[in-house]
């Protein structure tokens, strides 16, 4: 960085009425260019914030300790070259963080599953959980196969955590463990033990209250300790009928506050009374399913919900709740923006928020309920400003069969522009969202309209919407991404002339089927990190051959009938392809392989259509060097440009 993040949080009261400076274009290397900070955490005592700040080269993320007081800051290295992610605070002076890499079509570097623990003053560094080998005859501290995540924190209990745990080569199905962790001493004890993926729920001591298994067919099966200390028991229909998660204790330990699913319908948020085995829905929608509480300070109760599958939406579970009052005035300070609860002092006296948007990226802030004081604490990206940016307008239509679906058309200006249509990967379980998007960005500072589609399959709307897009990927989420390109053109926001696609991963596949299924509709097509020969995949992807459980979700989703999956790989159909093509690839791709790329480059150019292409040796699934990204947005800007864009015919 070319200064400390925090040296933005030690200035002084934040003037939200400052101008900002004139606008100047954007670069490629502004859109790609890693942020001041990733993520944000104020301390319990309120003392410390620390933060996850990267290098401007991306190479390493250290952790930022700000005393707020002081105003002084200390950075923490854990080992060269190293990310740390999931900043968590376990104790007034105590803090727990993971490994993490970067990886390519990841926002942020992705923990790792190994745990490390330091104070606030960076003494007494250590690993908690990982896999430290034996050097020159000594011994590793520690020799953890497996993966680790910190699933809890006991409110009442400084220094101790509980830790999820599961081995790495402990066979097809290891177990999944629970430790309860001293963080200032690593000791650690077994609490909980049973079969792989899963998952439970912890009331205020750290006992785990409720769990979820899965048979072999992979349905849920729920139990739960209706009391402290009780033996595991199935769970009652009246509480919930398939899943419960993200569970929420208050401090009596017997009312809870979870996410439930009866059925497959989207989730609902609900208050339960385990000793009279009653709940109380609290909020939810029939089409989009809820996506996080907000909490009344740390450790408790919610007063909100939000949702992400559609446009931005909060529910007040309690309009008259002092918190809710807190957060409505503080959507008022920051206009045309949502305000997101991070993080919280002990006393309730500090509150640490983000306030995000569609053409904000993010800012943080800290809040003294005593002083009534509003500090910024670090802007995301500060070279932006959200009025140079473009909005993002969520919009709804019917498909062809009546299916309601939702999606973003995000474009500076108006009437029928140049389109370009971007499909999300995944493509089950994966959703675009409302919110600050680089890529969608920089094609719209370009000149472009871009159109994100969420098809059947998607996530964000329950388990029954997202099954109705298995084995659909050349039918179902085909159509759905052609009527929703119709629907733009009959809304006059395209020019039925210039419209291309784009995507990565299943979006590179959507970006060539398209086209082949659809060739009067576009003028060209961009496939990234893309899937082209669906036999192919399944035969050489070892994504496929991970665990029993992995290959079962395959099989539902995608199928086993080769010939089938041939007559929907656009490899197999290179001559039914009218447009130009660039194809964009990592030869170090882990998930969709290198021969990928080669197999749908070999048939167009047999098709007599050779692509313009990309190939950046050592990058994997997708791009993560800032200087790679930034080629790849000039190389596809001037693609688009020569066939939708000023230079087109």
């Amino acid at each position: 960085m070319n200064r400390s993040a925090a040296a933005t949080a030690a200035s002084v009261l934040l003037s939200l009425c400052a101008a900002n400076a004139a606008a100047q274009a954007l670069s490629a290397d502004d859109f790609t260019k890693r942020p001041e900070a990733w993520e944000v955490s104020l301390s319990p005592s309120g003392q410390y914030v620390a933060m996850a700040v990267p290098t401007p080269d991306g190479r390493e993320t250290r952790l930022e300790v700000l005393d707020i007081g002081t105003g002084k800051s200390q950075v923490l290295r854990f080992g060269p070259q190293m990310h740390v992610s999931d900043i968590l605070w376990t104790g007034d002076e105590q803090i727990v963080v993971s490994r993490a890499e970067s990886q390519p079509m990841k926002a942020r570097p992705v923990t790792q599953g190994e745990l490390y623990t330091t104070d606030a003053k960076g003494k007494n560094q250590d690993v908690l959980f990982g896999y430290v080998p034996e050097r020159e005859g000594k011994r590793g501290k520690r020799n953890d196969h497996g993966f680790s995540w910190v699933v809890a924190i006991p409110p009442g209990e400084p220094g101790m955590a509980m830790v999820q745990f599961s081995c790495w080569d402990c066979g097809d199905t290891p177990d999944t463990v629970i430790f309860k962790v001293n963080t200032q001493t690593g000791e650690r004890r077994e609490v909980e033990r049973d079969i792989q993926g899963t998952s439970y729920g912890f009331d205020q001591t750290g006992e785990a209250r409720f769990r979820t298994t899965w048979d072999d067919q992979d349905e849920p099966s729920l139990s739960y300790r209706r009391h402290k200390g009780d033996a595991w028991a199935p769970m009652p229909k009246a509480l919930a009928g398939r899943l419960i998660y993200n569970v929420r204790f208050a401090a009596d330990n017997n009312t809870l506050y979870a996410f439930v699913t009866d059925g497959k319908e989207p989730a609902q948020a609900y208050r339960m009374d385990l000793e009279a085995g009653t709940r109380t829905k609290l909020a939810g929608d029939p089409d989009v399913a809820v996506s996080n509480f907000m909490y009344e300070g740390l450790g408790g109760i919610p007063f909100a919900v939000t949702y992400s599958g559609y446009k931005p939406m909060l529910q007040y579970i309690d309009p008259q709740s002092e918190w809710a009052k807190l957060h409505a005035a503080l959507m008022q300070a920051v206009p045309g923006q949502i305000v997101y609860f991070t993080s919280f002092s002990r006393d309730g006296s500090k509150v640490l928020f983000s306030a995000v948007s569609d053409r904000n990226v993010g800012s943080y802030y800290l809040y003294d309920r005593n002083a009534k004081k509003l500090q910024k604490v670090v802007d995301y990206k500060p070279w932006f400003q959200p009025e140079d940016m473009a909005p993002s307008r969520p919009f709804e239509f019917t498909s062809r069969d009546g299916q309601k679906l939702f999606g973003y058309y995000t474009a500076k200006g108006t009437g029928p522009m140049p389109m370009v249509v971007m499909a999300h990967g995944g493509p089950f379980g994966v959703s675009d969202d409302w919110g600050f998007d680089d890529e969608v960005q920089f094609l719209a500072s370009r000149g472009y309209g871009v159109l994100q589609v969420n098809y059947r399959g998607s996530g964000d709307r329950g388990e029954g919407f997202m099954e109705s897009g298995w084995k659909g990927w050349g039918t179902t989420i085909q159509h759905d991404v052609t009527d929703a390109v119709r629907w733009a053109i009959d809304q006059k926001l395209a020019d039925p002339d210039r419209i291309c696609t784009y995507g990565g991963s299943f979006g590179g596949y959507t970006a060539l089927e398209q086209p082949i299924q659809e060739p009067d509709l576009y003028k060209c097509a961009i496939g990234f990190a893309g899937v082209y020969d669906l036999p192919l995949m399944r035969k050489t992807d070892k994504n496929f051959y991970e665990s029993r459980r992995d290959t079962r979700f395959w099989n539902r989703t995608l199928g086993e009938d080769m010939d089938e999956l041939a007559r929907i790989s656009p490899a197999r159909h290179a001559a039914d392809l009218k447009v130009p093509v660039m194809l964009i690839h990592g030869t170090s791709d882990k998930t969709a392989d290198i021969n990928q790329f080669k197999a749908m480059v070999s048939a167009l150019e047999d098709a007599g259509k050779p692509p313009e292409t990309y190939v950046v040796k050592g990058e994997g699934h997708g791009f993560y060097k800032p200087e790679n990204q930034a080629e790849l947005f000039r190389r596809i800007a001037a693609f688009l440009d020569k066939h939708i864009g000023p230079q087109a015919k």
